[in-house]
Parts: structure tokens; sequence; C-alpha cells
């Protein structure tokens, strides 16, 4: 923006100089020929007393001494045709001065003034006196130098004043779009101070303005989702209760488990809700190998009850990646749940975890009907449900740096493929 505002001045002022001195410079000209011209004419003013009265030798002398001072050509033509002084042909204006006219005309080397000089008793005498190229054009180019120079000063004084205009321009500017950036980063915090003309400050107070509204609604997000969360444990709470009556104690164990794990989820829910990431924590690390070997135990169950066999190839562990706990559970109960909500009872299915180019893979495929189209869509769902399952293990992989891919089985059904990257390291304080 600086550099168009430059040009555009330059343009402005370079036009304007331009229309300004053209015309003065050829004034500047013309004076310098109107005064040499004039100066010709008094001198040849100054001889005409002399012609009119003097003899030849006398005129002769007077127009020596006045060549000399002058440094110009002078000629007088008496009526017997006798040429004293410099001895120049018979110009057509000294013929028209001869019969009485007075006149200044162009020459070969310049200008020629002559003049009629009348009185004398042999008839009219002419006086010429030649005004050389040199002499009308005698400090026309200084003075054009010096005009230049001054479009020049000129020019370059408007390119910074532009500049400087510019500068109080593009920084306001500036500072609202590295503001816009920050905010998008999610630094909710980052505001900008209102400079520049009065648009741009308005824009700056509106940009503050709807900083600080996304902050009290986030919120006021938080606190509802802590707060719904938070009203989660009550039922969690007669879940346990039930649980613990039941007298099958491997019914109770496993219900208590699946309660335990539900309330880790709601705790999690409301830790996340309540406290803002900081730069300075800890990045996020789960064991894949152990939370998908205690999920796929957990689901077994639901597997045998329903009809379902199950192929497992899970790698041994550890097998970090860059993802929270809590999330890779979520994310590993919602494809395994996809599998039991979308498919019939007694269709089999397969899990499989593995190193692949740094990354791990969790691989779930079935031999069911497959997903439709923009089955991934957060709520999108065909089947009644909430349509968020695949958007869960979608964010996971990409809170891991890795992408979620969906594709049909070899022998139909569906393929999940969960790719989480390895944990991301702090550096060193």
């Amino acid at each position: 923006m600086r550099a168009r505002l430059a040009l555009l001045v330059a343009a402005v002022s370079v036009l304007t100089l331009v229309a300004f001195l053209v015309p003065l410079a050829l004034l500047v000209r013309t004076v310098a020929e109107d005064r040499a011209t004039v100066r010709a004419t008094a001198d040849a003013q100054s001889l005409v007393p002399v012609v009119g009265t003097a003899d030849a030798a006398t005129i002769r002398l007077t127009v020596e001494q006045l060549a000399a001072e002058s440094g110009r050509p002078v000629s007088v033509f008496l009526p017997d045709g006798t040429v004293l002084g410099a001895q120049t042909p018979r110009t057509p204006a000294v013929a028209l001065a001869a019969r009485g006219q007075s006149l200044t005309g162009e020459s070969a080397d310049g200008r020629e003034v002559v003049i009629a000089v009348q009185g004398r008793a042999d008839g009219t005498g002419v006086i010429r006196i030649a005004v050389p190229q040199h002499e009308l054009t005698a400090g026309v180019t200084r003075a054009w130098l010096v005009l230049a120079l001054l479009g020049v000063i000129l020019v370059l004084i408007g390119l910074l004043v532009a500049d400087r205009l510019a500068r109080t321009l593009v920084r306001p500017i500036s500072d609202l779009s590295a503001v816009s950036h920050r905010l998008a980063n999610a630094e909710l915090d980052a505001r900008v101070t209102p400079a520049g003309p009065p648009e741009l400050r308005e824009v700056a107070g509106a940009l503050n303005h709807l900083a600080t509204r996304i902050q009290v609604l986030l919120v006021q997000e938080r606190e509802q989702v802590a707060d719904l969360s938070h009203q989660l444990r009550t039922p969690l709470t007669a879940l346990r209760l039930e649980a613990e009556s039941l007298r099958d104690p491997d019914d109770a164990a496993r219900i208590t488990a699946a309660a335990d794990g539900l309330e880790r989820a709601v705790t999690g829910l409301i830790r996340q809700a309540r406290w803002r990431h900081s730069p300075a924590a800890q990045p996020a690390v789960a064991d894949a190998a152990a939370i998908v070997a205690d999920r796929v135990a957990f689901w077994s169950v639901l597997a045998e009850d329903t009809g379902r066999a199950v192929t497992l190839d899970l790698a041994s562990g550890p097998l970090p990646v860059g993802v929270a706990a809590d999330h890779l559970t979520a994310a590993v109960d919602a494809l395994l749940g996809n599998v039991f909500a979308h498919t019939p009872d007694g269709t089999p299915f397969a899990v499989g975890l593995a190193r692949d180019a740094g990354e791990v893979v969790l691989t779930v495929a079935d031999e069911g009907p497959g997903m439709p189209a923009g089955a991934v869509q957060r709520g999108a769902s065909a089947a009644g449900s909430t349509g968020l399952g695949l958007d869960i293990a979608r964010r996971a992989a990409q809170a891991a740096g890795g992408r979620l891919d969906l594709r049909a089985g070899p022998g139909g059904g569906a393929q999940v493929l969960l790719r989480l990257g390895p944990p991301v390291s702090l550096p060193e304080a």
C-alpha cells in the first residue's frame, strides 16, 4: 500500500510539475531572446545621431568602437552603397529598411536588428546589428537546469510526505491484521491499540469489542458444558449404587468399571471446560496399545453377547501418541460403538493396531453394509444416532497430528483407519 501511494503521489507530482515547468522554461527562453534583442536595439539607436549627421570616417570609428564594446557585428549601409563596420551582404531586412522601415528579423546566425536613418542629404542610411544565437540563449540552459533540479526536489519532498502519510495508514492496518491472526490462533486476550484515521480507529474498536464478546461467549459455553457435565454425576452415582446391589460379582464389577470410566470422561469434560489450554502445559500423550487393548476387552463382552466374531491384531506396546488418554478412549469407543450401532447382530469385525512410518494406525473393519457418503460430517447420521462418533475420532486424530480415513473393506463393509502422530515434546527452557 505504501508503494502504491508513493507511486500515485509521484505521478501526480510529475504531471503537475510538467504542466508548470514546461511553460515556464519556454517563457525563460523567450525572455532571454527579448533581452538580447532589446540590448542590440539600444546599441543601434545610439548610432542613429552619428549616422544621420557625421561623415563616413566618424561613422566608421564609432561603429568599430561599438562593435568592440558589444561584441556583436555592427554594419552601417550608406545610401551610396558604402558598408562601414562588419562587411556583410545586404539582406532582405536591410533592403526593406532602406525604404524607411525599421524592423527586427531572423537570420541564419540568430537575429538582426535594422534601423532606418533618415535625414541625410544623400538618402536613407541603414544600421544593422547581428545578434548571434549564443547571445539569444545566454543563461537559458542554466535556468532550465535550476528548474529541473527544483522539480526533482519537489518530487522527492512529495514522496517523503506520501511515505509518512502512508506509514500512518499502513501501520494501524498491519496492527489490525496481526491482532486478527492472533485471535484466529485462539489468543483471545489480543487487543489492538486504536490509531490512524477515524475509520481505522472505529474498526480497531469493533475488533476489540468482537474479541471481548468472543471471550464472554466462550466463558458462558464452558460454564454451560461444565454445569451439564456436573449434572451427570448424580445419575452416575445412582448407577454405581445399582451396580453394587447386583448379586453377580462379575456383573457388578463390569458395570462399576464402566461407571468409573464414564465418570472419568465427565471429569475430563469439566476440567477441559473450566481450564484454558496454556502454552506452558505438558503436551498430551497416551499409550495407544494399552487404551485400545482395554477398550477392545470391554466391547468384547458385548460382541460375545451379540454373536460377533472379533479378530484382533494388536501390536505390543507401549505406543505413545500425541493425544490425551480420555480423548483417545472416546475415539476408540466411538469407532467400536459404530460397529454395534450400524451393523446387524452376528456381523464379524476386526481391530488392528500397528506402526506405519512414524504413525500409529488403528484399523476397525467390519463386514456390514458399509458407510454412507458424508458419514464423517458432524451431526450426520443415517441410523438415528447423534452423528458425533466419527467426528470425535476425527478430532482426536487431528489433535495427534494425524487424520481419519474411511474406505470400503476388501470383502465389503466399512474400514476406518485412525492415524495418530507421536507426542509433541516441549523445547527445553
